[in-house]
Parts: C-alpha cells; structure tokens; sequence
C-alpha cells in the first residue's frame, strides 16, 4: 500500500495511465482503419506464399503498430513538454516486444528462432521497464578489445550479428521477389533469367554483409590486410570453386545449355533441370538427379540434343531371316513407325536395307521425334513392340544367329568301340 501510495497513486503516474488507456482505445477503434491502409500498401495479390505469409503478418499487426506509433508520440510529446513519461515508455516497450515476437512468429516458422527472438525481445523490455537498459549497454560497449585501430566490443558483436541477420533475411526475401519478376519478363532467354538471378542474389547477399558491419561503425579500411590473405587463400584453396563459378557464368552468357535441355555427358543423360553458380542438375530418364560441375560442360565433350531446336533423329536397326521379303518387311517396319504415337510424320520416316549380315538382312528405320526430354529408349522400345506384332502375322522371321561346323574325314582319330564285357 505504501509502495502504491508513494509510486503508483500519484498525479504524474495517474495522468499517465490516463494517457496511456486513451491511446490505446484510439488505436483499438482505429484499427480498422490502420488494417484497410495496411491492405491497400501490401496488396496480397499476384504474390508468391512467402510474400503473402509476410503481408498478412503485417496486415494483422496493425492493432499493435497502431498503439506502438501513438504511445511514442505520447511520449515525445511527454518529454517535449518536461512532464513524466516513465509509464508511457513502460508500455510502448511492451507493445513492441509482443509486435516483435508476433511478427518473428509468423514469417519464420521456426519454433527455435521464435523462441530465441521472443527471449531477446522480452529481455530488452524487462531491463527498458526496470530502468537497467542503459547500464547493461554500457557495460556491454565496456567488455571490449582492441586490435590495431579497430575496437571490438560485445556490444558491437551483438549489434552485428542482429544487423547481419536481418539484412541477411532481406536481402534473401528481395532476391526472391526479384527472380519472380525476372522469369515474369518472357523477352529474357531461361539462360540470362538464371545468370541475372544468380548475379542479383550475389549482390545483395555482398551489400548485406558490407551494410552490416558499417552498420556497426567498423571501417572496412581495417580489413585490408586480411582481404589480401583472403585473395590469397582463394587462389589456391578455393580454386576450383570459383573455376566452376566462371564456367556457369561462361554457359550462361553463351547460352548454351539452359533450363529444360537434353544433354548427355559421359554416362549421364538427362534434362537439365536447373543452373547453380557451381553445378548444372540433370535429371534422368529413371528420376535420378546429377549434380555435374560447370567445369566439365566447358571442359568436357556434351551433346546437347536441344540446343537450336527439339527435333531429333533416331534410327533403329532391324535384322530379318534371309528367306522372309525384304520389301514387305520393310513395308511392316513404316506401318509399325507411323503407329507410335511420339514419332512425327513431317518429316517423313523411312527404313532402308543396311547390309547383309552374317545371320540376317540388316534393316534400318530411321524417324524424328521432337520431345527428346521425354525420353528415347521408350520411343524405340514401342516401335520395336510394333514391328514384333506386324512380323508375327505376316510370317516375317527374326533369326538366330547360325554357324554351319565342317569335320573333315580324317582329321581326328576315331578309337572303335571295344567288345562288350562278357559279364555284362
């Protein structure tokens, strides 16, 4: 009662709460309002999930930021007039910490980090509330070290990992929004919407650190030194690293590989699925995803089955008995071509005798087919399935192969059979 008395139950305080209640209902009854301004400057429409979880997170705290705007307000003016304005920094602290967590929680998704952001958060208001916030800063920027000219203290590192957080987290958010409008431009080549994403990304990513530690007042005079070793230790150890980002670099100017080409490299063939600053990803035709280095599509022999255009040849061998009709066979072979489904009759399928074999008469068919990415092997599986049908009711032999043996009278001593035992 004494403490309520003396602290509480006084004019200043009274007037504040006063001040303090009056502001927030104005903030509660403007909160349709601040909501209707908040939807017309963050439209949800035409964004991706991200963009959208983020809108709606803000647009759901304008009750808060509402209350947070007029409680400072309250308490500029407070301080302008030399009146007491404690319990109104009490409470704008606390609306701050609850938009804090609330707006961590909803577009991170991540328990540990809402749990981490929302201790940090309450920590800071507790030590605002109990009037500690600025001896803790204090003896934060006192636990300090020096090397050379550069003083580094916990709260500079403090300060400097949050700033590197967040301009990290903005840095990435607007890279996204940025590879969304790129690939929005269809004047732009698949190859230079990659190239111009991963350049943006890169960029941004760099302006984020350097802001960073400005942000903290480090002059990055001081890091001269240790970039010069940094150059040094990326020439040797990182070498081939940044070979096979020169070498995407390379293949995205050049434009000869791009999203959604068939190419085949050593044992791999596949579609190319995406192009990373180190590694192209080529999915096969049995779903198995290889991570190639761009150094070896520069250095390395690759076909590439879609460079100017999808349409692509195949030619499948056929070998028939020497008594069936070659011309007839060959007859079967374009009905059972013209009846897969992938293969195109413009330009138009053929099928031609090849040799005479060993064992048979070597026919070959030859077809184009303009969806390579769906596959090959499947296309020539159906038509040899065709062929198999159509020869089989039209009495077409596909031979074994056959070997005629010579013994020569002679040649090998042949032992008579000895008399029968007579016991037996």
């Amino acid at each position: 009662m004494r403490w309520a008395t003396t602290e509480v139950l006084v004019p200043s305080t009274v007037a504040q709460i006063v001040a303090c209640l009056l502001l927030v209902a104005a903030a509660y009854l403007g909160r349709n309002a601040a909501r209707r301004l908040a939807e017309r400057s963050l439209s949800v429409g035409g964004l991706d999930q991200r963009s959208q979880r983020i809108s709606g997170t803000i647009i759901g705290l304008s009750f808060p930021i509402f209350a947070i705007a007029l409680l400072w307000i309250g308490t500029g003016i407070a301080n302008g007039l030399v009146l007491p304005s404690r319990f109104l920094e009490m409470v704008a602290s606390l609306f701050t910490a609850w938009a804090v967590i609330r707006f961590v929680s909803g577009i991170a998704g991540d328990t540990a980090l809402t749990r981490f952001v929302a201790l940090v958060a309450w920590a800071i208001a507790a030590l605002n509330i109990i009037g500690l916030l600025d001896v803790t800063v204090e003896a934060l920027d006192a636990a300090s070290f020096t090397l050379g000219t550069l003083r580094v203290s916990a709260l500079t590192l403090i300060e400097g990992i949050f700033a590197l957080g967040f301009l990290l987290w903005l840095a990435i958010a607007l890279s996204h929004a940025l590879e969304r409008r790129i690939q929005s431009i269809s004047d732009l080549t698949p190859s230079v919407q990659v190239l111009l994403t991963n350049l943006s990304r890169i960029v941004l990513i760099i302006v984020a650190v350097v802001a960073a530690i400005s942000s903290v007042g480090i002059d990055l005079t001081a890091f001269a030194v240790f970039t010069g070793a940094l150059g040094v230790g990326i020439g040797f150890g990182l070498q081939k690293v940044f070979g096979n980002f020169i070498s995407g670099i390379i293949i995205l100017l050049d434009k000869s590989i791009k999203p959604g080409d068939v190419i085949e490299i050593g044992e791999t063939y596949g579609r190319v699925v995406s192009l990373g600053a180190r590694y192209v990803s080529v999915t096969t035709p049995d779903a198995h995803e290889h991570l190639i280095p761009n150094e070896d599509l520069i250095t390395q022999r690759v076909v590439n089955w879609s460079f100017s255009d999808q349409l692509l040849r195949q030619t499948t061998e056929i070998g028939i008995h020497y008594k069936s009709d070659p011309r007839q066979a060959m007859a079967l072979c374009l009905e059972a071509v013209a009846d897969v489904p992938r293969i195109l009759k413009d330009p138009k399928p053929a099928c031609w005798v090849r040799g005479f074999g060993d064992n048979s008469v070597d026919l070959v068919a030859s077809y184009w087919i303009n969806d390579p990415m769906n596959g090959l092997m499947n296309v020539r599986s159906d038509l040899l399935l065709e062929v198999w049908d159509r020869f089989h009711t039209h009495g077409i032999e596909i031979p074994y192969p056959q070997r005629d043996i010579h013994i020569k009278d002679g040649g090998i001593p042949i032992a008579s059979p000895s008399a029968p035992d007579a016991g037996t």
